[in-house]
């Protein structure tokens, strides 16, 4: 993934920007995760991509290579909760929110991947596909995705009925079946469960 989009879309070299993505917006259990991240200029990580379109082992290797290169990286959530009060499209801003909060350095700019952005204070920029685009909004992916599949093997432990190991929250047939048959976990997104219950 190079550098074309990103400097169409920002021009100025001399901004710090932060690229923004989450996961887990779909999923009917656990927290929507996101991420924000600032990559050194020009920065090429060998193989970034959306998180969606590389292996898991793929994923958990970038993870570390993001973490070590990165200018500055945070992580937060917004949970089920928070996902019910808010819905998830506010939740999922809460969570982003966060994440820029927790950065070590402040951005000029934010790359938010999709086409909502609410609440920031800096200046925002949406791209839709931005995590197939810009290199510090795949970055961002990688780093929420693979956080939340981290946080859907805790859930398993806890919930084995579930297997959340294996469809990581996702409205699975299983998944919707187990949870018509024993009903929800405390981690369950109650407001998801009502076309399923």
């Amino acid at each position: 993934m190079d550098y074309t989009h990103f400097n169409e879309l920002v021009g100025d070299p001399t901004l710090t920007v932060a690229g923004v993505d989450e996961a887990g917006r779909g999923p009917l259990a656990g927290p929507v995760f996101a991420a924000a991240v600032i990559l050194p200029a020009g920065l090429v990580l060998d193989g970034l991509n959306d998180s969606k379109k590389i292996s898991e082992k793929k994923r958990e290797a970038l993870y570390g290579i993001i973490k070590a290169e990165a200018l500055a990286w945070s992580i937060a959530s917004a949970d089920h909760n928070e996902i019910d009060e808010y819905n998830i499209l506010g939740a999922t801003m809460l969570a982003m929110r966060r994440a820029v909060e927790g950065l070590s350095i402040a951005p000029d700019l934010l790359l938010i991947d999709g086409n909502r952005a609410t609440g920031f204070s800096q200046p925002v920029k949406t791209v839709v596909k931005g995590d197939a685009l810009i290199p510090q909004i795949a970055a961002a992916s990688i780093l929420a995705k693979v956080e939340r599949d981290r946080y859907c093997l805790e859930m398993a432990k806890k919930y084995p009925e579930y297997k959340f190991e294996v469809h990581k929250g996702y409205p699975t047939e299983f998944h919707r079946s187990k949870v018509r048959e024993i009903g929800p976990c405390p981690e369950h997104r109650m407001t998801f469960l009502k076309k399923i219950l």
